[in-house]
């Protein structure tokens, strides 16, 4: 099983987006798989489709990826854009589709309504499909109307795939249905490994198979104990779970925690620090001697 590391930046809660090249080539130098960008409306994060594009150009080997958000664009024009990038950056582009925070404000900013999101992703992501495979496109749904649509040039990865996140059933019956991948966040290992068997289980009710290297976490680490505040944000999100569990505070517990998603079948990484650290290169250095010695 190939395991592999990432990087993710929150966008300003971490860096200006000034540095953010700077992060991206530290990340390639010191040999780290690909750098991440979550995406929201309203919370200062880089948008993904302009920064990763500044990420290609200043690294070579980084891949670049996004957890994106996809219901609120037209699927014809972010078909284009990402077949675009994934050309521009040689076929280094990773997406994990989300439908975007439950935050009242985020969803108003999305232009959507929230209850439509789940249907608004089912109906976009075949369209995506199709036009990246170059086929044009006549579609009748409840959301979109196209004719002879077409995209020009098309991705380099063949296929670009799609991976979903989420942890409520509907989530996990989409990732069986029509990803290519699956990766939670806020996640203990043994709730990951029953999530990672019902994604399989649906996999088989629709006659699909999903990579075994296709599973990956979001991890969040720290220095030392977690800030008052970060403390009170994770429990408000999981307060059924002990923050240490999560977030583990020391290289040691990280290393354990690592083993044991690992021992769950799950193979990518996605790190980010709790708080982000004085400097961001001493960060990466001490972060790339923790853990990429278990890269394959």
């Amino acid at each position: 099983m190939k395991i592999r590391f990432g990087f993710t930046c929150r966008g300003t809660a971490d860096l200006p987006i000034e540095e953010f090249g700077q992060l991206c080539r530290d990340l390639e130098r010191l040999d780290f798989d690909s750098v991440w960008l979550p995406e929201t409306m309203l919370t200062g994060s880089f948008d993904p489709l302009v920064a990763l594009t500044h990420a290609a150009s200043c690294t070579e080997r980084l891949k670049i990826g996004s957890h994106l958000v996809f219901p609120g664009r037209a699927p014809v024009r972010l078909a284009r854009e990402l077949a675009q990038l994934d050309r521009l950056s040689k076929g280094r582009l990773l997406l994990i589709a989300v439908l975007g925070l439950p935050d009242a404000g985020e969803v108003a900013a999305q232009g959507v309504v929230s209850s439509e999101r789940g249907s608004m992703l089912d109906e976009m992501v075949p369209i995506m499909r199709r036009l990246w495979n170059g086929e044009t496109i006549n579609h009748s749904g409840k959301f979109f109307e196209l004719s002879e649509a077409s995209i020009d040039p098309l991705p380099v990865q063949d296929p670009l795939e799609l991976w979903f996140g989420g942890a409520l059933k509907g989530a996990l019956r989409r990732v069986g249905q029509i990803g290519d991948g699956y990766i939670p966040g806020l996640s203990t290992p043994d709730e990951g490994a029953k999530k990672k068997a019902l994604v399989e289980e649906a996999a088989q009710e629709f006659d699909r198979t999903i990579d075994p290297e296709h599973f990956g976490v979001n991890l969040t680490y720290s220095r030392g104990p977690l800030a008052e505040a970060a403390r009170d944000a994770l429990i408000q999100r999981r307060p059924d779970v002990d923050p240490n569990q999560l977030v583990p505070s020391s290289p040691d517990a990280l290393s354990e925690l690592i083993d044991a998603w690992v021992e769950a079948g799950y193979s990518k990484f996605l790190l980010r620090p709790a708080m982000p650290p004085t400097n961001w290169t001493q960060e990466l250095e001490h972060l790339a001697s923790e853990v990429l010695g278990r890269q394959t």
